[in-house]
C-alpha cells in the first residue's frame, strides 16, 4: 500500500486526481491538505470537503496556506475562474458551506505529524502550489529524511510554460516554495507540462466513464464540462489531465520516462517560476546547482496507458 497525503487546490483536474487516489486499491489516502491556487484556500477547502462528502472519502481534510511562502511576494489574487469556474469546480453550484469538520491543525502541521507517525512510508503528492510543503520543511526540516518521496505536478523543462513563456502555473504561483521543495534532501519527482501537456482525455471518453460508473463518476463528468470548454483553444473537445498524471506515477512509474539531476526554480525577473534541471552527465563550472539532491524530471509518458489506468481505477466501485 502507498500511504499518500494529497496536497491540492480543487480545482477540476484535482477532483479527478482525488477520485483516482480514493479508488485505487493500492493507495491508503492518509489525508487531504488544501492550498490556495485555483481558488482561495477557503474555496479549495470547501471543495475538498464537498468531494469528501459526495464520494464518501474517509481521509481528513486540513486547511493550508492562503499566502506565498515568502510574504514579501504576496499580493491580491485574481483566481483563474475562467479555467475552473467561479466555484472552483466547474460552476456546478457547490454549496457555500459544507457541514463537515476540518482537521484542527494547519496543513503543514498535519503533514509533519503524519510523516512522523509513519517514518519512511508517506508519499506527498502535491498538485498545487508547493507552499504547504515548504512550510512543513521550515517548521521541521528533519521530515525530509522521513518522507518516502514527493511527487509534484508542476514545472516544465523541454516545453513552454502555460502562464508565461517559461513558467507553469503551480510553480509560478509560489517560486520560493517550489525552490525550497526541489532543493530539500528528499526525493522529488516532477510531473510537469512535458508529459501532462500531451495527455488528453476527450469529452466522450469521460462521458462513457460516467455512463458506466454511476452517480459518483457522473459528478466528475459534470464538474469537468466547464474545464473541457476552456481547453477548446488547444484540445479537440477534451482536457489535459494534469494532476491525475502525478497520481498515476505513484502506482505505475513504469508509464513515465525520467531524467535525473538537481533542479532549481528561478525566483524573480522575466524568468520568474522557471524550472531548470542540471541533467546528469553534463559538466559545468561551479554554480547554484552544486551539492544539491538529484531529483527526477519526467520527460516522457505512455499517455494511452495513463488514461487506461485512470479509467479502470475510477470505474472501480
Amino acid at each position: 500500500m502507498h500511504k499518500v497525503i494529497f496536497d491540492t487546490d480543487p480545482g477540476v483536474d484535482d477532483a479527478m486526481a482525488l477520485l483516482f487516489l480514493h479508488r485505487h486499491p493500492e493507495v491508503d489516502l492518509l489525508g487531504i491538505t488544501t492550498v490556495f491556487g485555483n481558488a482561495s484556500v477557503e474555496t479549495t477547502t470547501r471543495n475538498a470537503l464537498f468531494l469528501k462528502r459526495e464520494w464518501k472519502i474517509d481521509a481528513p481534510v486540513a486547511r493550508g496556506a492562503n499566502e506565498t511562502f515568502d510574504p514579501a511576494r504576496a499580493s491580491e489574487e485574481e483566481w483563474p475562474t475562467f479555467v475552473h469556474g467561479e466555484d472552483g469546480l466547474g460552476n456546478i453550484d457547490v454549496p457555500e458551506v459544507i457541514d463537515m469538520p476540518v482537521d484542527p491543525r494547519p496543513a503543514y502541521q498535519f503533514i509533519i505529524d503524519t510523516v512522523r507517525a509513519h517514518p519512511g512510508e508517506v508519499r506527498l503528492v502535491a498538485v498545487g502550489r508547493m507552499t504547504n510543503l515548504a512550510l512543513a520543511l521550515r517548521h521541521d526540516p528533519e521530515i525530509a529524511g522521513l518522507v518516502k518521496d514527493v511527487v509534484i505536478m508542476g514545472g516544465n523543462f523541454r516545453v513552454p510554460g502555460n502562464v508565461t513563456p517559461v513558467a507553469e502555473a503551480n510553480i509560478y504561483g509560489d517560486p520560493e516554495a517550489a525552490d525550497a521543495v526541489m532543493t530539500a534532501p528528499w526525493k522529488v519527482v516532477v510531473i510537469g507540462l512535458d508529459v501532462t501537456g500531451v495527455t488528453t482525455m476527450s469529452r466522450k471518453y469521460l462521458a462513457d466513464m460516467a455512463t458506466e460508473g454511476g452517480e459518483h463518476v457522473e459528478l466528475l463528468n459534470r464538474i469537468s464540462q466547464f474545464y473541457i470548454d476552456f481547453y477548446a483553444h488547444m484540445v479537440d473537445d477534451g482536457m489535459l489531465v494534469h494532476d491525475s498524471c502525478a497520481c498515476v506515477y505513484i502506482v505505475a512509474p513504469q508509464l513515465f520516462t525520467t531524467q535525473g539531476g538537481p533542479i532549481r526554480v528561478v525566483c524573480g525577473g522575466i524568468a520568474d517560476g522557471q524550472t531548470i534541471q542540471k541533467p546528469d552527465g553534463f559538466f559545468f563550472p561551479p554554480g547554484d546547482w552544486d551539492n544539491l539532491p538529484n531529483q527526477l524530471a519526467c520527460i516522457g509518458i505512455d499517455s494511452d496507458g495513463v488514461l487506461s489506468l485512470i479509467r479502470r481505477t475510477i470505474l472501480t466501485a
